[in-house]
C-alpha cells in the first residue's frame, strides 16, 4: 500500500478482511492500533492522519496474517476475558466469551468473604482461574495443564495479573491435585469430535488440537474428569464443565450416573447448551435429594 491516512487502511483492510472475519473491521481496527501502540479510539480521533512507513509495514504484516485465517489473538499475542487483558500463543486456547458464563457459574457457588479452595483443570493461558482470582480474592486457586508450554504462558499472566494465590501444576487434569480436595473444581476441557471436520477449518486449525479434540464423540475427556472429580472434591462440592452445544443432554447424564446431584445445564447468550453443573453430595445434600426435595 502506498502512504495513506489511518481512514483509508481502515477501508481497504476491512474489505480484504470481509471473507475471512465475522468482524473485519474490528480486526483491522485492532491490527492498526497495535502497530501504531495506541487505543483503539486513537483511530477515531485522528482517521486523517497519514500511516508512516515503520508502523505501515507492522500493520501490513499483520493483514496478510490475518487474510491466511490466522486468529487476531495470536497476532497480537492478547485476547480480552473477564476485562483482563491475557497473553496467548499457539500453545494456548484462544478464551472465548462464552467461557465467562463459567465463571459466572462458579462465582454463583463461591462465597465472596471466607476462603473456598478451587482447582481449573486444563487451564491454558489461565482465563478461568485469574478470572476468579480477581472476583474471590480470598481462594486459594490450583490450576493444572499436561502442556508445560501452556504453563508458561499462565504463569506469565499470573505475575503480571499479581495473583499471588494461584498455583500451577503439570499434569493431566486430576492427577496433580493427588490428596486434595476442593470446594468446586471448574474445567473447559476438549470437547470437539474427531470426526467433526469444522476443526481443521478456519481460525481453528491455528489452535492446539489438544485443547479441542476429544475422541470420536468429543466426550473423552469430560469422561475421565467427571470419573476422577469426586475423589478431589470436599462434600458438598462442585463440578463445572463447560462442553459442545450439542451435548447438553449427554453430559448432565454421565454427572448423573457417576452419583452427581443437583445436576443442571445451562445455556449461553444464544440459547446454545454450553455448560454443566453437579454437585458431590454431603449427607444432608443426599437425604434430601433422595427425599425427593
Amino acid at each position: 500500500m502506498s502512504a495513506i491516512t489511518l481512514r483509508e487502511w481502515l477501508s481497504i483492510a476491512t474489505r480484504q478482511l470481509a471473507d475471512v472475519s465475522a468482524s473485519p473491521r474490528l480486526d483491522a481496527e485492532l491490527l492498526l492500533a497495535a502497530a501504531l501502540n495506541r487505543p483503539r479510539s486513537h483511530l477515531h480521533a485522528w482517521p486523517e492522519r497519514m500511516l508512516e512507513p515503520e508502523p505501515a509495514a507492522r500493520c501490513n504484516a499483520g493483514l496478510h496474517r490475518r487474510r491466511t485465517g490466522e486468529p487476531t489473538a495470536y497476532i497480537l499475542g492478547r485476547r480480552e476475558f473477564w476485562s483482563l487483558e491475557l497473553e496467548v500463543t499457539p500453545d494456548t486456547l484462544i478464551p472465548r466469551p462464552e467461557t465467562e458464563w463459567l465463571v459466572e457459574l462458579a462465582l454463583e457457588r463461591l462465597p465472596m468473604h471466607r476462603p473456598v479452595t478451587v482447582a481449573d483443570l486444563g487451564t491454558g493461558s489461565g482465563a478461568i482461574a485469574l478470572a476468579l482470582a480477581l472476583e474471590r480474592p480470598q481462594a486459594r486457586i490450583v490450576a493444572t495443564d499436561q502442556s508445560a508450554a501452556a504453563l508458561i504462558v499462565a504463569r506469565r499472566n499470573a505475575q503480571r495479573l499479581n495473583s499471588p494465590r494461584l498455583e500451577f501444576r503439570q499434569g493431566d487434569w486430576c492427577a496433580p491435585l493427588a490428596g486434595e480436595q476442593f470446594d468446586l473444581i471448574v474445567a473447559n476441557p476438549p470437547y470437539i469430535a474427531a470426526t467433526d471436520a469444522h476443526w481443521q477449518t478456519g481460525a481453528l486449525r491455528f489452535e492446539p488440537a489438544t485443547a479441542l479434540i476429544a475422541g470420536q464423540e468429543g466426550l473423552d475427556a469430560l469422561r475421565v474428569i467427571i470419573a476422577a472429580a469426586p475423589d478431589h472434591l470436599k462434600p458438598g462440592g462442585w463440578l463445572l464443565l463447560e462442553h459442545g452445544y450439542d451435548q447438553g443432554e449427554a453430559v448432565p447424564a454421565l454427572l448423573r450416573e457417576r452419583g452427581f446431584i443437583e445436576v443442571s445445564d445451562h445455556v449461553d447468550a444464544a440459547g446454545l447448551s454450553r455448560s454443566s453443573c453437579g454437585c458431590w453430595p454431603d449427607s444432608a445434600r443426599l437425604n434430601r435429594h433422595q427425599r425427593g426435595g
